[in-house]
């Protein structure tokens, strides 16, 4: 005799519930909270260019999908990746060194044809700590002189070639990248407080010598022409108004104009008229300051700093040496993203076109930062999985 036992067919939800199962809330929810203002500041600034919005909407969708995709990645796939990717970004900036273009005619090599057009400095800011981190997962994360030694290797190699191309702004952001695993991994505060009291020492000379070093025709032989101009801007706006000073000097009146609360939304003068340049993408910081003034920069600073937060948490509490250094270092580099743009908008750091995460316009930018928080959301989803 057959009995016929009816079986009920999973919901929809069912069957989609266990791709979200283990996700860390807190973070997944600060990551919203700045995806929104971000979408609210570019709908403002980028009112007069009526496609920059719904380009961004794409972007942000873009990177939400692949933030959804690498957050289901076990951590034995992402370590399984750190060498094939960081040796395919190192020969990708070696090849763009040797046949790069330059389509913005700027005097800097820093894009490849491979069919389509790439940037190949944006997949070391991944591999790099990626790269890093696979390395003292390998040592056993002891942290010795040795150890240390190699992995600063691994990092100068890409921060060298993309800083020759020249993008030493890129270069940086790599550079911190790996540093951040290195400092993870246990290194010593005897050489970092050395290297920041000379860095003071030297930011301190240069302060004093600006009437002489910046004189026109003198050549600082370290830095390109540009460079050199971007400091000394920086130290003297005033310098050049109209020219190579006006960027700082319309975001500091931008900032300053909306006061406590801000001119309100789609009130901004600076914005709408035009005078801050690169509204939509690097400079997005003062427009926004403008329509919703003191109070609105610090919600959104409260909004990073819950962020970073979290991913400190996420990296104290990571199941292995390899997930616990890769979390730290993308959440300090979540950290330097927003400092530097939001210093070189406020006039104390030079500009050196860091976008502003999940606030500025453009698409790689928010890919690659989609991909760095899918790699945090995939080590809380692994240790979560574990103790379930």
């Amino acid at each position: 005799m057959i009995i016929n036992t009816p079986f009920d067919s999973p919901t929809l939800w069912q069957r989609v519930q266990p791709l979200f199962r283990g996700f860390d809330l807190p973070l997944l929810l600060a990551i919203l909270i700045i995806a929104t203002i971000g979408l609210t500041a570019m709908y403002s600034a980028g009112y007069d260019n009526g496609a920059r919005f719904g380009l961004q909407v794409r972007n942000m969708a873009l990177a939400g999908v692949v933030f959804f995709l690498v957050a289901q990645a076990p951590q034995q796939r992402l370590m399984s990746l750190a060498v094939p990717l960081y040796t395919l970004g190192v020969i990708l900036l070696l090849l763009t060194a040797a046949f790069g273009i330059d389509p913005t005619n700027k005097g800097a090599r820093r894009w490849l044809n491979v069919g389509i057009v790439i940037q190949p400095s944006e997949i070391l800011k991944i591999a790099t700590p990626l790269m890093a981190a696979w390395w003292f997962q390998r040592r056993e994360g002891r942290g010795q002189t040795g150890d240390i030694a190699k992995a600063f290797v691994l990092v100068l190699v890409p921060f060298l070639l993309v800083a020759k191309q020249p993008d030493l702004g890129t270069g940086l952001l790599i550079f911190f990248a790996g540093f951040f695993v290195i400092f993870f991994a246990g290194l010593s505060w005897k050489l970092i407080l050395p290297a920041i009291a000379l860095g003071s020492i030297g930011i301190i000379a240069l302060i004093l010598a600006e009437p002489t070093i910046c004189q026109p025709g003198v050549d600082w032989h370290v830095l390109h022409t540009y460079q050199k101009n971007r400091v000394c801007t920086l130290l003297d706006p005033n310098r050049d108004p109209l020219g190579k000073g006006f960027h700082i000097i319309q975001g500091m009146i931008a900032i300053g104009s909306g006061g406590l609360t801000g001119k309100g939304f789609m009130q901004g003068t600076q914005t709408h008229l035009e005078f801050i340049p690169e509204r939509t993408s690097d400079f997005i910081f003062a427009a926004f300051s403008e329509e919703f003034g003191f109070a609105g920069g610090c919600a959104l600073l409260a909004a990073y700093t819950f962020l970073i937060f979290r991913g400190l948490v996420i990296a104290h509490e990571a199941p292995t040496t390899f997930s616990r250094l890769l979390a730290g270092s993308i959440t300090m580099s979540f950290f330097v993203y927003a400092f530097v743009n939001m210093g070189m908008v406020s006039g104390i750091l030079p500009v050196v076109g860091v976008p502003l995460p999940f606030m500025s316009y453009g698409g790689t930018a928010l890919v690659t930062l989609g991909l760095s928080l899918g790699i945090l959301m995939s080590i809380a989803r692994s240790r979560r999985l574990m103790q379930s």
